[in-house]
């Protein structure tokens, strides 16, 4: 009996030897790479950090005994720097994840170093389709939404409201040509006409000239391709132009509540948006919007939710495997469904889009809200199956 304990003691101190071992560097490290300082700092920023730390928190910061930690860092908006801070951080500070990422030019500069390195990418906040298109990785995982997501809900919305004309603001870099896109090849599915579009510098304060050209343009659909900042500018400064007052429409092609609260339902309401994520739709996304919330001053946006679960589900995957390396994790999250206070059994496909559900929302007027943060009404789900684009018709080689 004696010979079969010290068997047993023994055993048990190999395998927990084993897991530390599979576990690199003792420690399991994320990198957040966000926008801290910019336009969108409101809507990703040190919120997507506490949220990481939230996911983290629940494995009680450490798996099998691996320190679990979390870095941050700013990429202020610049492709360059975040591709230097994401080179930097795997080959110096031995990063295993790098997540968040808002801003599709710096997420595809930051896809490339996370393929060469083989290390994993968790992004909720670019919207680009070209990350899980014909830039997809191994290794990269596009959560929460993109532009076809977004851009598509609420063009055919709206089109389906009879406003068949549309003309664009756009934001002159990756993420606003492709939300241009996207939405403007919806309108023309549908048998509406694009009358034109401008493209405007990153981070504009004045919107006037570009106002100006939609208001000359007739078109029944004034829609900004942009988001965080800009999108609050433009909508502020097309209601001081009486746009939405002479009968032309304002659309909204990436909103998120943050922005809702920086407008004021006086201004927002009435917009249509598509949102995989709303703080106050059951009592799991209360409950920890509202923990945020105690954290923040203020409620999440889906990028900032989305940060959550995706880090969350990286480090479930760690936790049932017991090890860190970056193949066998990137194929433990795409065998293993989603499932968590945010979306339910959302399907990762081999491009690694989430199929997580998206819903198509308005802004509430200010008669219609009943407590603080109370700015959306749901008008219908979206399956994520009809949410996004196809893994076969992505352009993505790693679909089969």
């Amino acid at each position: 009996m004696r010979n079969i304990l010290f068997a047993g003691v023994a055993l048990a101190a190999l395998t927990s030897g084993t897991a530390q071992a599979q576990m690199s560097d003792n420690v399991i490290k994320i990198g957040m790479l966000s926008d801290r300082s910019g336009i969108y700092a409101d809507i990703n920023g040190e919120g997507s950090a506490v949220a990481a730390r939230m996911a983290a928190e629940e494995f009680g910061n450490a798996i099998n005994g691996t320190r679990i930690e979390i870095i941050v860092g700013d990429h202020q908006n610049k492709a360059d720097i975040a591709a230097n801070l994401a080179r930097q951080w795997i080959d110096t500070e031995k990063v295993d994840v790098v997540a968040d990422v808002p801003n599709s030019a710096a997420a595809l500069a930051v896809q490339g170093i996370t393929r060469d390195k083989k290390r994993l990418f968790l992004m909720s906040g670019p919207g680009s389709t070209d990350l899980t298109g014909k830039e997809c990785s191994p290794y990269g995982f596009q959560w929460t939404w993109d532009n076809h997501s977004v851009a598509s809900a609420t063009a055919r919305a709206l089109v389906e409201q009879g406003k068949k004309s549309w003309f664009f603001i756009t934001a002159d870099y990756a993420f606003g040509h492709s939300l241009e896109t996207e939405a403007a090849n919806t309108v023309k599915q549908l048998g509406g006409t694009v009358k034109g579009s401008v493209r405007h510098p990153l981070g504009t304060s004045d919107f006037s000239s570009f106002l100006v050209q939609a208001q000359a343009s007739g078109a029944q659909v004034v829609a900004f391709a942009n988001a965080g900042g800009d999108t609050i500018n433009a909508v502020k400064q097309a209601a001081e132009f009486g746009i939405p007052q002479s009968g032309q429409t304002l659309a909204a092609l990436l909103l998120n509540v943050n922005d809702a609260h920086a407008l004021g339902l006086e201004t927002a309401q009435g917009l249509t948006l598509a949102n995989s994520f709303y703080w106050d739709m059951t009592d799991e996304t209360r409950a920890w919007s509202k923990k945020f919330e105690e954290r923040t001053g203020r409620k999440p946006s889906m990028n900032q939710a989305g940060v959550y679960s995706s880090v969350r589900h990286y480090l479930k995957a760690v936790q049932d495997i017991g090890t860190d390396d970056p193949d066998k994790v990137a194929a433990r999250i795409r065998a293993t469904p989603v499932t968590d206070m945010m979306m339910k059994d959302a399907k990762v496909a081999d491009n690694g889009r989430v199929f997580d559900d998206m819903y198509l929302l308005q802004v509430k007027a200010p008669g219609e809200a009943k407590y603080a943060w109370d700015y959306f009404k749901v008008l219908k789900k979206i399956p994520g199956d009809q949410a996004y684009i196809a893994p076969k018709d992505s352009g993505c080689p790693l679909v089969k």
